[in-house]
C-alpha cells in the first residue's frame, strides 16, 4: 500500500540549503541584528532599574550630616519618598509600555502589508533610538525629572518599537519556506536573547558612569543599525529577479506535499481546498488581507491567547529578572546583569532545538506541550534557587531553555505558519498582520502581568510571582490544548498508516 503523500516524512532541510543564496544570508543577518538591536535598547531600562531607583528617591541622611543648600538643586531629582514607590512606578512604565506596543503591534502588521517593509522597519529603529535618548540621557543631562514625561516617551517608544517584529517575520516569511522553518526560524528567533544579552553587556560596561550612558550606547547602535536596514534590507526574492516563495511552494507541491502548513489544514475538506480568502489578481500582486480575515484563520485566536499567558511569563523575567537578583540575593547590579544573561542562553537552546523537533515531526503544539509542561517544573526550582551564582545561572538556563524556547517558536516559525497557510494562498501580504495579532495578543498579556508581578512582588513576596508564573504556564498549556490533541491524533493516524503500507 503506498503512503499518501502528505504522510510521507520529508527531510527538514530538503530545499532549505539548495534554493539558499547569499541574498538570503544577508536577510536572515540584517533582519536578526536589526531586532536584536531593538531589543538591546529595551533590556537597558531592566538592566539600570536599580539605579533609576536610587536617583528618583531621596538619600538617607542622619541627624548630624549637614543640610545641603540649596534644597531644590540637591533634590530636583527625587520623584519618590521611597524605593517601594519607585519600583511601583517602574512596574508602571513596563506597563505602559507593553500596552502601547501592543497596540501599535496591531496596527503595524496592517502597515507592514501594505508599505514597504525596509522603510517602516528602519523608521521605527531609528525615530525609537531617539526617543530612549531622550528618555534615559538627555533628561539625565539636563537634569529634567517629570514623572509624565516618562510615560508619554515610554507610550511612543512601545509604538516605534512595534514595527520591529511584524516587519522582520513578514521579510523572513518571504525568503524561507516551510522546508527546515522550524528549525531555520527556532536560530534566527534567538535574535531577542541575543539582544537581551547584547543590551545587558553594554550597559553592565558603562553602567559605573551613569545609568544615562547605557541608554546612550544602545540608543546610538540602534540607530546605526536602522540606517544600515534602509540601505540594505531586501524585503523579498523578486526584488534581486529570484522566483517568490508562493511560487517555489507551488512547484514542489505537485511533487509531493511536504510543504503543507503545520496548522491542521488535514482537517479542511476536499471541497473546499480551492477557497481562498484572497482570490490572486490576474497581475499576480495580491491584496493583504483585513485584520478580522486574519483573525479568523484557523490556530490564530488559539495562539494569540496561548501567547498572552506565555509572553507574560517571558516578558516579566526579561523585565525584572536583574531587579530580582540584585534586591532578593543582595548582589550588584552590575552582576546581577550579567548573570540573566543565562536565561537568554537556554531560550537560544531552547527555541533551536525545539524548532528542529517540530521539523521532524512536521507538528509543532506537541512539542510545545512537552516543553511547557517541564516549565512548570523549572519554575518550582528556580524559586527556590539558593543564594549561590553557579547553581542559580544552571536553574536559570534551564528555565530560559523549557519557556523561552516555546515563546520563540509562536513569535516566528508558527505565526510564519499561519500567515501562509491554504487559506490565503500566494497572499504573502498576510504574514505581517497575522504576527501583530499573535505578539500583539500576547504583548497585552505582558503588560498587564508587569503590573500585577510589581503588586504582587510588594504584598505577598517573590514565591507568590513565581506560583503566578506556574499558573500562567498552565493557562498557555489550556489554550493549545485542541490543537494538541488534533495534531496527537494526527500522528498516530499517520503511524498507522505507515504500519499497514509496510
Amino acid at each position: 500500500m503506498a503512503v499518501p503523500g502528505g504522510l510521507r516524512r520529508q527531510p527538514a532541510n530538503r530545499g532549505l540549503v539548495s534554493h539558499c543564496t547569499h541574498h538570503h544570508v544577508v536577510v536572515f543577518l540584517l533582519t536578526f541584528f536589526s531586532y536584536s538591536l531593538l531589543h538591546a535598547s529595551r533590556k537597558t531600562f531592566s538592566n539600570v532599574k536599580v539605579s533609576i531607583s536610587s536617583q528618583w528617591t531621596p538619600f538617607p541622611q542622619n541627624s548630624t550630616a549637614p543640610e545641603l543648600q540649596p534644597y531644590e538643586l540637591w533634590n530636583s531629582s527625587h520623584l519618590f519618598q521611597n524605593a517601594e514607590e519607585a519600583t511601583l512606578f517602574l512596574g508602571t512604565l513596563d506597563t505602559i509600555f507593553l500596552f502601547s506596543y501592543a497596540v501599535g503591534l496591531f496596527v503595524s502588521g496592517i502597515v507592514g502589508d501594505r508599505l514597504n517593509l525596509r522603510w517602516v522597519l528602519s523608521f521605527g529603529m531609528c525615530s525609537s533610538a531617539l526617543v530612549v535618548f531622550s528618555f534615559g540621557t538627555l533628561t539625565e543631562w539636563l537634569h529634567f525629572y517629570n514623572k509624565w514625561f516618562y510615560c508619554c516617551l515610554w507610550v511612543v517608544n512601545g509604538l516605534l518599537q512595534s514595527t520591529g517584529w511584524p516587519c522582520v517575520v513578514a521579510v523572513m516569511g518571504n525568503w524561507f519556506g516551510k522546508a527546515g522553518r522550524g528549525f531555520v526560524f527556532g536560530l534566527w528567533s534567538a535574535c531577542a536573547s541575543v539582544g537581551n544579552i547584547l543590551g545587558a553587556f553594554l550597559a553592565s560596561c558603562v553602567l559605573k558612569y551613569g545609568y544615562e550612558y547605557a541608554f546612550l550606547v544602545t540608543a546610538s547602535v540602534q540607530f546605526a543599525g536602522g540606517v544600515i536596514v534602509f540601505f540594505g534590507l531586501l524585503t523579498s526574492p523578486k526584488e534581486v529577479g529570484l522566483p517568490e516563495l508562493g511560487a517555489e511552494e507551488d512547484e514542489a507541491s505537485v511533487e509531493e506535499d511536504a510543504n503543507r502548513p503545520l496548522m491542521g489544514s488535514d482537517d479542511v475538506d476536499d471541497d473546499d481546498q480551492n477557497y481562498s480568502i484572497q482570490a490572486t489578481d490576474n497581475d499576480n500582486q495580491p491584496k493583504a488581507i483585513g485584520f478580522f480575515q486574519a483573525c479568523c484563520l484557523p490556530g490564530v485566536v488559539l495562539y494569540s491567547l496561548a501567547y498572552a499567558c506565555l509572553k507574560l511569563v517571558n516578558y516579566s523575567f526579561f523585565f525584572w529578572l536583574p531587579f530580582y537578583l540584585s534586591s532578593n540575593f543582595g548582589w550588584k547590579e552590575a552582576e546581577a546583569d550579567q548573570l540573566s544573561i543565562w536565561y537568554d542562553v537556554g531560550g537560544i537552546i531552547g527555541g533551536t532545538i525545539q524548532g528542529l523537533i517540530s521539523d521532524v515531526l512536521q507538528k509543532r503544539a506537541p512539542v510545545l506541550a512537552v516543553s511547557l509542561l517541564f516549565a512548570v517544573g523549572s519554575l518550582f526550582g528556580y524559586s527556590r534557587s539558593p543564594n549561590s551564582k553557579p547553581i542559580n545561572a544552571v536553574i536559570m538556563a534551564i528555565t530560559g531553555f523549557f519557556i523561552g524556547g516555546p515563546s520563540n517558536m509562536i513569535s516566528s516559525a508558527i505565526s510564519a505558519d499561519l500567515g501562509r497557510q491554504d487559506l490565503v494562498k500566494g497572499s504573502s501580504e498576510a504574514l505581517a498582520t497575522v504576527t501583530g495579532i499573535v505578539d500583539g495578543t500576547g504583548s497585552i498579556g505582558a503588560a498587564v502581568g508587569q503590573y500585577l508581578v510589581s503588586l504582587i512582588q510588594e504584598n505577598l513576596g517573590w514565591m507568590w510571582v513565581f506560583y503566578f508564573f506556574i499558573l500562567m504556564t498552565s493557562s498557555t498549556i489550556l489554550f493549545i490544548s485542541p490543537l494538541i490533541v488534533r495534531e496527537i491524533r494526527l500522528l498516530l493516524h499517520e503511524q498507522r498508516l505507515r504500519m499497514l503500507a509496510e
